[in-house]
């Protein structure tokens, strides 16, 4: 068994600014998962932009706090707490924080 806390300096090491916008951390990835490409969390403050970016992994990204505008390929939703969005290997996705807080989402990907 493997237990990451957010405070653990595995974690703080990786911290890191994802697509011009969010600080992300790697919660767990490569240095442990077999199957899983990653599991990170990001905090995206008022106003700000994952910007639209390709990735090469299924992604789910998990709406834990705040709110926002996610856009996947040509679709573009509200989202907000309890949101779970999935985004397809090669599909073309950003997130913007228009909420008044900031937005912090889990991020999942895993290879195809």
């Amino acid at each position: 068994m493997i237990v990451r806390n957010l405070n653990d300096k595995e974690v703080l090491e990786t911290s890191y600014i994802a697509h011009g916008g969010a600080i992300a951390q790697m919660i767990l990835d490569s240095r442990t998962l077999k199957e899983i490409g990653f599991f990170a969390i990001a905090r995206l403050e008022k106003g700000k932009t994952i910007e639209a970016h390709i990735d090469p992994m299924e992604e789910i990204y998990f709406i834990w706090y705040g709110e926002g505008d996610m856009t996947v390929d040509e679709e573009t939703r509200h989202v907000g707490p309890g949101d779970a969005i999935w985004v397809p290997a090669g599909s073309r996705h950003s997130l913007t924080n228009s909420g008044q807080e900031p937005c912090v989402i889990l991020v999942t990907a895993s290879p195809v």
